[in-house]
């Protein structure tokens, strides 16, 4: 099947749908599809309000349609919302293309956190996005139940995928600092509910695997703590096996790709019992959900490494990569 998937979010953003859409890709192509992958690197960017590393392509629609038109896709898929995604959605409305969206985010809490903007606009805007999708794939039951109670339809559900041979249980001793040690990884903004994690009264070392908005300001607030920046690959693996518990303080994640990371290296999770935890952590065995964060983290530290590693193994990106393109519908 030829595949064109349009996303206003890749490299070098790092966040979980940069990570979903590289592994969609690669497996994509290893089960013999074509894929034309539009992004905002194939246009002139700029910066989008409250996310300076967001470019966006405002006004790309003269040159995305010619991209669409050379490379005949059997399928469109709409990855994210914002103008890439808008240009695609107004050409193939013109057309009357058919076409497939994603929702991967809770963009109106985030998108208010930043800059103060109200929810209603943004849920309005989302809404009228997807309104003509022939599906909209969603990556949890939760998720999926929330969208319809605000009246989406037609939707249909696309799951997450880990890679197990990269993240995998690894020698601890690549961390020296005391243990225990807690780790956070992911983009160090205020939609992460981070601080809630740096303030818990924990025993060990604390540790902070990423950048963003926040870095700075809670690495001068929080001295203690180690901010290790953006890391990637080999070197992001090793500091993920070397935690003792992965400590995930979000409350607006709509999957969280990060917990099936930890989880494969062999690390048991402690979290809120929201939207995205309670999802994929069904197993008491692998993580511990609570309203009390350091409860959930000081019991973490009991679960058995081998069960979370099992437990990960079941979500793999061949999985999650069939059950999009199943997903998909013909563009004519």
């Amino acid at each position: 099947m030829r595949i064109a998937l349009i996303s206003d979010a890749w490299h070098p953003q790092i966040n979980g749908v940069v990570t979903t859409l590289t592994n969609t890709v690669a497996t994509l192509l290893r089960l013999g599809h074509e894929v034309e992958l539009i992004t905002p690197d194939r246009f002139k960017t700029y910066p989008w309000p409250g996310y300076p590393d967001v470019g966006m392509a405002f006004l790309c629609g003269p040159r995305l349609r010619p991209i669409i038109k050379a490379f005949k896709p059997d399928a469109i898929h709409l990855v994210t919302e914002g103008s890439i995604g808008y240009a695609t959605r107004r050409y193939c409305r013109e057309f009357g293309y058919h076409y497939t969206s994603s929702y991967l985010s809770q963009f109106p809490e985030y998108f208010k956190l930043r800059t103060g903007f109200p929810m209603w606009v943004s849920e309005a805007y989302l809404s009228w996005f997807h309104s003509d999708s022939d599906r909209v794939m969603v990556a949890t039951e939760s998720l999926e139940k929330e969208m319809r109670q605000k009246g989406y339809q037609r939707l249909a559900r696309w799951s997450r995928g880990v890679d197990t041979e990269l993240f995998r249980p690894r020698d601890k001793d690549f961390i020296q600092d005391p243990r225990p040690i807690f780790m956070f990884t992911g983009r160090v903004a205020i939609e992460k509910n981070i601080e809630v994690f740096l303030k818990l009264d924990l025993p060990g070392t604390k540790f902070v695997i990423g950048d963003g908005t926040h870095k700075d300001l809670l690495a001068k607030k929080y001295p203690a703590v180690r901010f290790t920046g953006y890391q990637q690959g080999e070197n992001l693996a090793r500091f993920m096996a070397a935690a003792d518990v992965f400590v995930f303080p979000s409350l607006t994640d709509t999957f969280g790709v990060v917990l099936l990371e930890a989880l494969a290296s062999g690390v048991p999770v402690a979290a809120y019992p929201v939207q995205a935890p309670k999802d994929v952590i069904t197993n008491s065995e692998v993580g511990i959900l609570s309203n009390d964060l350091q409860y959930a983290a000081m019991t973490a530290l009991s679960l058995n490494p081998q069960t979370c590693r099992r437990y990960a193994l079941e979500y793999t990106w061949e999985k999650c990569t069939q059950q999009f393109v199943d997903n998909l519908v013909p563009m004519v």
